[in-house]
């Protein structure tokens, strides 16, 4: 199913086309009292913008609609969540698609790996690929590890500039931000990954 024509499974399917400009908070807390009609609105308001955004991490269409059916059933449970004071409705949505996406993207991984060691474990490895493999997953925990005293709007910028493929402008609409502030977060958060990671280790 693609998402941008329908509502997702498990989630009400009142239809209710959406109007220009629609107020995404007000439907959210309409959600959040159960109003299956406004949820109805929210998704076809939004659901486009969510599907461009979990497409550009998951890199497969069948596996993003999957997701994007994920990331409605979890707004239409924690829309009682949204604080409007801490961001916009569409940021807040988006910050869980791509958290959903991510998710998704790191499952895959690690089936992915553990299908590679199981086939490394029935032939010989050589030490240098030993030696590579071991590095990689070093440097990895170590990004991982700096990620985490990022703040949240640094962190989230990044996510999208290098993991999800955005550009700086692209970031900027997807939070919306004017591009210069969205630059500012992911320069200070590059700057200060390189001094949790350090450079030259």
């Amino acid at each position: 199913m693609n998402p941008v024509h329908g509502t997702p499974a498990g989630v009400p399917s009142v239809g209710a086309p959406a109007g220009a400009g629609p107020d995404l908070g007000a439907l959210l807390k309409q959600s959040a009292r159960g109003d299956s009609v406004a949820f109805a609105e929210l998704y076809d308001a939004t659901s486009s913008r969510v599907y461009g955004l979990v497409l550009r991490v998951v890199r497969d269409p069948s596996q993003a609609e999957e997701v994007v059916q994920e990331v409605f059933l979890e707004i239409w449970r924690q829309a009682g969540r949204y604080d409007s004071e801490r961001g916009s409705a569409l940021s807040w949505m988006l910050t869980i698609g791509h958290r959903k996406a991510v998710d998704r993207v790191r499952s895959a991984e690690a089936a992915t790996r553990r299908d590679l060691t199981y086939e490394r474990s029935n032939q010989t490895i050589e030490h240098d690929e030993t030696a590579e493999a071991a590095t990689a997953a070093l440097e990895a925990r170590r990004v991982r590890a700096a990620l985490a005293h990022l703040t949240d709007v640094q962190r989230e910028a990044i996510e999208l500039a290098y993991f999800g493929g955005y550009t700086h402008t692209e970031v900027a609409a997807l939070l919306d931000l004017p591009v210069g502030t969205a630059k500012t977060r992911i320069r200070d958060g590059l700057i200060r990954l390189r001094d949790k990671i350090g450079v030259g280790r």
